[in-house]
């Protein structure tokens, strides 16, 4: 289904460096040619921030850096003046940005309690939009919602304070989403998915936000562990972690994972997903996983039975 999100990724990977002039507005500059700008300044040294192809005031900063340190006027328009002075210094492109190198950092020094800590819970799709269909009927939306419940339960348990980006009679968009949990300073997002493909196809998969040239080592750590605690602790089959560059991953500036607990085309693992028990489960695995990640770190759980 081509919707509005589809459509503007579509849209978003049409352009690149060059095609038009770029500055910082509202509403942003969004695209392949805004992301291979960030990619150029940071190899260059110049602080553009996350490559999201989002043009934002760090890049437009970034971008009047550098006209600053090769004498151009330095009002953070790139024209084709500014991408030709770009072209000929050649940055080279095979090191990690410095937005890398400072996340990785940030990892490494992250000491935080999940017990205060604000977390944005995604559940994904919406009426209208139901996403995959599975046995029986179940919609991916109405799954996603039941995660998202249970997972708001059992962070506020550990005295956390979760926050529903869409109630149940909602839909809004991706970057809707995206905005709010970012106006919540949210200490991490979680989107609840649920998986589908062949009747066989089963298991628990983690997305984090990357891309062939960049990627989120704090998404990456984050779907890591979180993936680590699903696969122990109810015994799921490993399907491993992967990076894609989805809005909700995207677009959010806290760490941010995308989880598929399991598959709504295989009738054991359907069954599973509508038992409470199993839903609990998978709640307290993504708690813990998140816990850990902010600094409370320990080996990951025994299997523990969770229902059929």
């Amino acid at each position: 289904m081509v919707g509005p999100d589809t459509w503007g990724e579509l849209v978003e990977a049409g352009y690149r460096l060059g095609d038009r002039t770029l500055y910082l507005r509202s509403p942003a500059f969004r695209g392949d040619d805004v992301r291979e700008l960030q990619r150029r300044l940071n190899a260059l040294g110049f602080d553009a921030g996350k490559e999201d192809g989002i043009f934002g005031r760090r890049t437009s900063d970034g971008a009047m850096e550098f006209q600053r340190n090769v004498g151009v006027r330095s009002d953070g328009i790139v024209g084709l003046d500014t991408v030709g002075t770009l072209d000929r210094l050649r940055p080279s492109l095979d090191r990690p940005s410095r937005a890398v190198v400072r996340e990785e950092e940030a990892v490494r020094r992250m000491d935080a309690s999940l017990a205060g800590s604000t977390v944005a819970i995604d559940a994904g799709h919406g009426p209208g939009d139901p996403g995959n269909e599975g046995l029986g009927g179940l919609e991916e939306q109405e799954a996603a919602m039941w995660l998202a419940v249970a997972l708001a339960a059992e962070l506020q348990r550990r005295g956390a304070a979760p926050v529903l980006l869409r109630s149940a009679a909602e839909n809004p968009p991706v970057a809707a989403r995206a905005h709010r949990a970012n106006a919540l300073d949210a200490a991490v997002c979680v989107s609840l998915h649920v998986n589908a493909g062949e009747p066989d196809a089963e298991g628990s998969t983690c997305f984090f936000y990357g891309t062939p040239s960049t990627h989120s080592p704090a998404g990456r750590r984050l779907a890591e562990v979180v993936q680590e605690e699903l696969t122990s602790r109810l015994g799921v089959q490993d399907g491993r972690v992967h990076p894609m560059s989805l809005a909700i991953l995207r677009e959010t500036r806290m760490p941010a994972v995308q989880v598929e607990p399991c598959f709504l085309t295989n009738a054991a693992e359907v069954a599973r997903l509508r038992d409470d028990g199993f839903r609990r489960g998978v709640a307290d695995a993504i708690a813990e996983g998140i816990a850990r990640f902010l600094g409370a770190v320990r080996e990951p759980a025994e299997p523990a039975a969770t229902g059929s």
